[in-house]
């Protein structure tokens, strides 16, 4: 859709990291913002600098009642939500499945998908009714592939995301309402931290360069990606190695039944 034409935007996880990269891409290009977060205190650091453009609203993503509630509140501020940003989530938590405590398993799934599918549920119906509109979810590299080692449930979630997102784009086509599904690789932000807000485990990393792609960015490849309606969002080179060699064995497999 138009940026020109938006007039309120929502984003979970705005906070801080790719949240606030496009939160800032967008009310740059004139939309009001409503960043929603679980982290009471980084909103209002946030809201200090960022003048009567945006306007925070304290949100669990897996707490329907509450997407209920921060909606009603944000639109009645400035008006019905045009761009709903699906973007908060947790990390991984460096597990295997068969060391993996339900629990763990069950909050990895209930941010990183579950949460995603409940900001679908509370704005997508409203954007179909008003044949405008566009969603942006929050996948990841590891929603393309598993390559990775202790990613794996984190993984589960984000190929979740992405099948979402497609399936998404399909439906609400017809109404004139688009879906884009954003694959960042590695971005310096505060995911660890606010993993370990809501109780969950953090993966141990090898000590990794600073990222060449900012959180602004990426603020920037989605604010270009809505205005062209865009299917996905990939943020960094060398994406497509690793995508082709899983399709590679996949068309093989295929290949084996086309032969008869």
């Amino acid at each position: 859709m138009r940026l020109s034409q938006a007039k309120h935007a929502f984003i979970t996880g705005g906070a801080s990291g790719i949240g606030l990269g496009i939160a800032d891409a967008l009310a740059n290009r004139g939309v009001a913002v409503t960043l929603a977060d679980i982290n009471e205190e980084a909103l209002a650091e946030v809201l200090k600098t960022r003048g009567n453009r945006m306007r925070g609203a304290v949100l669990d993503t897996r707490d329907r009642e509450g997407w209920q509630r921060t909606k009603a509140e944000a639109e009645a501020a400035f008006g019905p939500v045009d761009i709903l940003v699906n973007n908060a989530g947790i990390a991984p938590n460096g597990q295997g499945f068969a060391e993996m405590a339900p629990e763990s398993f069950d909050r990895i799934l209930g941010i990183n998908l579950v949460g995603i599918y409940n900001g679908v549920h509370a704005f997508a119906a409203d954007m179909k009714a008003r044949g405008r509109g566009h969603v942006v979810n929050t996948s990841s590299q590891a929603g393309l592939t598993t390559t990775v080692t202790g990613v794996g449930a984190y993984s589960v979630a984000k190929f979740g995301v992405t099948a979402l997102s497609e399936a998404l784009r399909t439906e609400l086509a017809p109404d004139g309402v688009g879906v884009t599904a954003l694959f960042p690789g590695y971005v310096q932000t505060n995911l660890a931290d606010n993993t370990r807000r809501v109780g969950g485990e953090v993966r141990s990393y090898a000590a990794m360069p600073p990222s060449a792609v900012t959180s602004a960015d990426v603020g920037e490849m989605v604010a270009e990606a809505i205005e062209a309606d865009a299917p996905y969002v990939v943020t960094h080179p060398g994406v497509w190695r690793t995508v082709e060699e899983r399709m590679a064995v996949l068309k093989e497999a295929c290949d084996l039944r086309e032969g008869g």
